[in-house]
């Protein structure tokens, strides 16, 4: 083969290449832009919404991440949640907190991080609350693994007259508080 023939064939491959691979760029850009309006509208249409709070408890920042929940008429607790079973506290994927600065939950300390909030809803007597080191789970608590558990502790719920529609946790006196249905369950942080 002459050397002018290889340069056209070497010519003809690099520029087959270069449009293949402008075409998959371009794909893939558009792909991008897809998933995020994708990602925008499957947020928006969320029926359990994505709620962030962003606050200080004892003048430290404090984050919470949840899916909010609505009751919906339905019988919450020890139906759709089971007693005495982890519950990610929430809908759809774990729900977190992000602490700027060791805290403590309960009197118990809780170093500067990002973990995954659990219960465990008791029939009677104190929940269980549960900080684990695994916060980013899509699916809740069907990845939950207690050996990443960094703190557990009990506490009290409280049960009022008022029904809550929508799950939320606040970031106010005492610390963190859950409420949903006719349930309250203040957290002391500090």
């Amino acid at each position: 083969m002459t050397t002018f023939k290889r340069l056209w064939v070497f010519a003809m491959f690099a520029g087959i290449l270069i449009s293949c691979s402008s075409k998959t760029e371009s794909d893939s850009n558009s792909s991008d832009l897809g998933s995020s309006v994708e990602e925008s509208s499957e947020e928006s249409s969320r029926p359990s919404p994505l709620e962030v709070k962003d606050g200080e408890i004892a003048g430290k920042a404090f984050k919470v991440y949840y899916g909010s929940p609505a009751v919906k008429g339905r019988e919450i607790w020890g139906d759709l949640v089971p007693y005495n079973v982890v519950w990610r506290t929430g809908a759809n994927e774990a729900t977190y907190v992000e602490l700027s600065q060791d805290m403590t939950v309960e009197g118990k300390s809780l170093p500067a991080g990002k973990y995954s909030l659990f219960t465990i809803p008791k029939e009677s007597g104190k929940w269980t609350v549960i900080f684990n080191s695994e916060w980013d789970l899509e699916h809740g608590h069907f990845q939950y693994d207690e050996k990443n558990d960094v703190l557990r502790v009990e506490v009290a719920p409280v049960w009022g007259e008022s029904l809550q529609e929508r799950l939320s946790i606040d970031i106010e006196n005492p610390g963190l508080v859950i409420r949903w249905e006719k349930l309250q369950l203040p957290i002391i942080i500090q």
